[in-house]
């Protein structure tokens, strides 16, 4: 028999009430206590942060929330609570298995129940009323206000809470209401097994060929392993399979010969597993899962190191070629990093990016930051020096489109279409 959430418990509506009283603000802020409260509001009473009861209803981009190519049983039952319309998922051997976003937004709740009701669980919140919600987890991987991309990991699966068994409790809801499920743009048939199409590609930067100018490229979340396709001066097309599914990609000039070569950082064993030049790898353990792998060239010496960023802390652990880390404070819980040489000295400097603005803050070398904007609205950070004149520049990717955005300059804009867009 699958395992089943047994029925929640009841909470009073003097906690609700005060709990709704508590500032929006609170969701970008990183006060964990505040956040707890606000977070059993959003699930138990149906607030929700992204919308309000006039908000569209097209739904966002939901996919299963197990990596591309996985087959999951999908059940549910007369008086499953909250709704008919929540999912249990169950697959074989499944305790412990990495849990993904179902969609692009900010996680608003992260919280532990301990035996009852949802036991630890995170809600993310999608824009226009629309919330996804990851139950009874062994794990969680993320805090409130954080940043999630498609297919990025939530947490690994587990018993926790009312729980007879390791599945995951998943809801899909629109303004209060369980909506049933839908991924992949098709309602999801209930008490079938449905194969996850969760592929999404994610943008990359480096200089494929050595040339001085940077290129592009994306990384395909495919079923089995990842998938680099690097984008020459040409515009032709090279593959290269490196990584899992549930890794995220990195490039760089590992050797220092010039020519960037990919990578991946792997959260759950904290290590980055960087491939040569000869199709070999290099392995070095550094962060921890609740990290963001980042590289550059700290010290100017013509190689790349990798580095992490914690969002939590708003802070960068770069490691040097001695091993050691350099640390440095920039950003919140709702940045995204990222890293390039602003100034053209030769040493890369680190930045973050607001995925909901667009707005951008670099950090020089002499501990002032400079901030711009370009982006915003779900686009992805990239960064390259596009005209080959040493400097870093800024761009963004947007998974819609699949297209590039290349700031050339103050007054000059470049665009490619490179990876495929999202569902």
């Amino acid at each position: 028999m699958p395992a089943r959430c047994r029925a929640p418990q009841r909470f009073s509506a003097h906690r609700l009430s005060a709990a709704r009283r508590l500032p929006l603000a609170l969701r970008r802020s990183a006060a964990g206590g505040a956040f707890a409260v606000l977070a059993m509001s959003s699930v138990l009473s149906g607030t929700l942060l992204g919308g309000s009861a006039s908000a569209a209803t097209a739904d966002p981009d939901f996919e299963l929330p197990f990596s591309c190519g996985e087959e999951w049983a999908a059940g549910t039952r007369s008086g499953h609570s909250p709704s008919y319309w929540s999912v249990d998922f169950n697959a074989y051997a499944d305790f412990g298995h990495p849990v993904l976003a179902s969609a692009p937004g900010v996680v608003t709740a992260a919280v532990d129940l301990g035996d009852s009701s949802y036991g630890r669980y995170v809600v993310v919140d999608h824009g226009d009323g629309w919330t996804t919600l990851y139950a009874h987890l062994e794990q969680m991987l993320v805090q409130p206000g954080q940043w999630l991309d498609q297919g990025q990991m939530v947490g690994l699966l587990g018993t926790s809470g009312g729980s007879s068994g390791p599945h995951l409790h998943f809801e899909e809801r629109l303004n209060r209401q369980g909506q049933r499920a839908v991924f992949h743009d098709e309602p999801l048939i209930y008490n079938t097994t449905v194969s996850s199409r969760s592929c999404p590609d994610v943008p990359v930067s480096g200089d494929w060929n050595g040339n001085g100018v940077t290129d592009l490229a994306t990384w395909r979340r495919s079923a089995g392993a990842g998938m680099f396709s690097l984008r020459g001066p040409d515009g032709a097309e090279t593959k290269v399979a490196w990584g899992r599914t549930i890794d995220e990609p990195v490039a760089g000039d590992w050797d220092g010969d010039g020519t960037s070569n990919v990578g991946v950082w792997q959260r759950l064993t904290r290590t980055f597993v960087l491939r040569t030049a000869a199709g070999g790898a290099r392995e070095v353990a550094f962060g921890s899962r609740r990290s963001a792998p980042v590289t550059g060239d700290w010290d100017g010496d013509g190689r790349d190191e990798v580095g992490v960023f914690n969002p939590r802390l708003g802070r960068f652990s770069l490691r040097m070629r001695s091993g050691e880390p350099v640390r440095v404070v920039l950003g919140d819980i709702g940045s995204l990093p990222v890293t390039g040489d602003w100034n053209g000295d030769g040493s890369t400097e680190v930045g973050v990016y607001d995925p909901m603005t667009g707005e951008w803050q670099l950090r020089h070398g002499n501990g002032s930051v400079t901030t711009t904007s370009l982006g915003g609205a779900g686009r992805l950070p990239v960064t390259g020096n596009w005209d080959g004149d040493d400097a870093t520049e800024l761009g963004t990717w947007s998974p819609v489109t699949a297209r590039f955005t290349l700031r050339l300059g103050p007054n000059s804009i470049r665009t490619v279409d490179w990876g495929h867009r999202r569902h």
